[in-house]
């Protein structure tokens, strides 16, 4: 009984609110770094049941921002799958060093699948960041999205990701 007057409430309230005001503007981006990831050569790990996997180990690399600029810490990896249907996933795993000293978590997702055409769409990226409390702690929580290049820094294999939050105007 609660339960039912709780949602007639919300309904209410929900209903009322609807013809008050108009769509909330949306979001927009807000650039926050950009980081250059070096990476190793693929490990081949198999074809599973859901498609072909590789591994990409994270060397190195650096990252900068109006707020943010460090080094890439090697050791991360990148997780990837490519579908018998033209879809290509990844998830990477690694962390950053901000020059304060700072350590960040950064698990970074995407997937990209052929269009009509056959070939892939530009690849965006939904990562998360963890921050210890302090200085960083506005990196936890919020809604990202990240671009993703390939690129070569001295002749080997890189990417160029580019992060951005999601604010309200």
């Amino acid at each position: 009984m609660l339960a039912i007057a709780a949602l007639t409430l919300l309904s209410s309230l929900w209903t009322t609110g609807a013809q008050a005001s108009a769509a909330p503007a949306p979001p927009r981006l807000e650039f926050v770094f950009e980081e250059t990831v070096t990476l190793a050569s693929d490990v081949p790990f198999g074809t599973t049941p859901w498609g072909k996997r590789n591994i990409v180990p994270i060397t190195g690399g650096t990252f900068q921002g109006p707020a943010l600029h460090g080094r890439i810490v090697p050791g991360g990896w990148d997780w990837q799958l490519t579908t018998p249907g033209g879809c290509f996933a990844l998830k990477a795993d690694y962390m950053i060093q901000e020059d304060d000293g700072t350590m960040i978590h950064v698990l970074n997702q995407g997937t990209v699948c052929q269009n009509e055409r056959g070939t892939h769409d530009a690849l965006f990226t939904t990562p998360v960041f963890e921050a210890p409390r302090g200085k960083h702690d506005w990196l936890n929580g919020g809604a990202y999205v990240g671009t993703l290049e390939l690129t070569k820094v001295d002749g080997k294999p890189a990417v160029h990701i580019r992060y951005y939050r999601a604010i309200q105007p």
